[in-house]
């Protein structure tokens, strides 16, 4: 599949057609760059691009009519990011929508002056994306979810659920944010760990592949529960985690209700695939004459807790009833 295929494959409101989107764009029709982790053809990066079309559709945008979409996609190979990055501002776009942080510093390397807006960021501050969340001030914006800050809060509900639970392992994925966010992540989930009374195992994943390693090693352990720390990649192989931890009967808090959907225990934190939608309010903004740097980054009002008990009942662990009744979604 060439990079610029960029629909084709995805159903639905995102089937942008590929004869349009190969045209050369009309006279004062922006062009927007899009980049995003996984392949055109994972769930993922289908529900990424069908939320951002839903998004244009709500501002009376129509992709190949009144707006060109280019999007690249990195595979899962976050190296790739600098080269993909720097193709989008050869291809001179009005604006680069990045996926997420990582894509969103390759990007913000590869241009100073072309508008940037990220709808998923981690720590935006600490990554060095933004000057602050209130006045970014340089050439991106867009949402954070906030998803470092709350892996304390993550890992006290999953002690919550799970009150006997004394060694709880922590898939991490090193490169996912930058130092300063990833070192101040590790620090307060350690502290969180020794408030709840639980020995918090940290088990580094750097690609897709040490997956299958990463569990014989905590099944190894006989860890009683598993926390799955906020990455782009680990986000993208959500599947073959739950699939990983069923096998190894691991109970599991994830940051996406994705993970619950399809077999995890639990999930706490905002909407990360609405954010896509949700970033469009940025895109028009700026495609109509404002400066990143003007517009606040947005912080979630509300973070979902999801609960599978279908799950629950594989693993004959019983959710207490006030947690359940505080939960926004359970799958039965």
């Amino acid at each position: 599949m060439k990079r610029r295929d960029v629909f084709g494959v995805i159903g639905g409101a995102a089937a942008w057609p590929l004869a349009v989107l190969a045209q050369q764009p009309k006279k004062n029709v922006p062009r927007i760059g899009f980049l995003v982790t996984g392949s055109l053809v994972s769930p993922e990066a289908r529900a990424i691009l069908k939320a951002f079309d839903l998004g244009l559709r709500e501002y009376g945008y129509i992709a190949g009519q009144n707006v060109i979409v280019e999007v690249r996609a990195a595979d899962l190979n976050v190296d790739r990011f600098p080269v993909l990055a720097s193709e989008l501002v050869r291809l001179n776009v009005d604006l680069i929508v990045a996926s997420n942080s990582l894509a969103a510093r390759a990007v913000q390397q590869a241009t100073s002056h072309i508008p940037i807006v990220v709808p998923v960021m981690g720590d935006p501050v600490g990554d060095g994306l933004v000057a602050s969340l209130a006045r970014p001030g340089g050439n991106v914006t867009g949402l954070t979810f906030l998803g470092p800050q709350l892996v304390p809060k993550r890992l006290a509900l999953l002690k919550e659920a799970l009150p006997t639970a004394s060694q709880v392992a922590a898939l991490w994925h090193p490169g996912a944010y930058g130092e300063p966010t990833m070192n101040d992540m590790m620090n307060e989930a350690k502290e969180a760990a020794l408030t709840l009374a639980v020995h918090l195992r940290l088990v580094a994943v750097y690609v897709p592949e040490d997956l299958d390693r990463a569990f014989s090693a905590i099944a190894g352990e006989r860890a009683d529960a598993l926390l799955i720390f906020p990455s782009p990649m680990l986000f993208n192989q959500r599947k073959h985690i739950v699939d990983l931890a069923a096998e190894h009967r691991l109970p599991t808090m994830a940051m996406g209700k994705e993970f619950v959907q399809l077999g995890g225990l639990m999930s706490y934190g905002a909407d990360i695939i609405d954010s896509n939608r949700r970033c469009v309010a940025y895109v028009d903004r700026i495609l109509k004459g404002a400066k990143p740097a003007d517009l606040p980054v947005e912080q979630p009002t509300k973070f979902e807790l999801f609960i599978n008990l279908k799950t629950a009942k594989t693993f004959d662990i019983e959710i207490p009833a006030a947690l359940l009744a505080r939960a926004d979604g359970v799958l039965e």
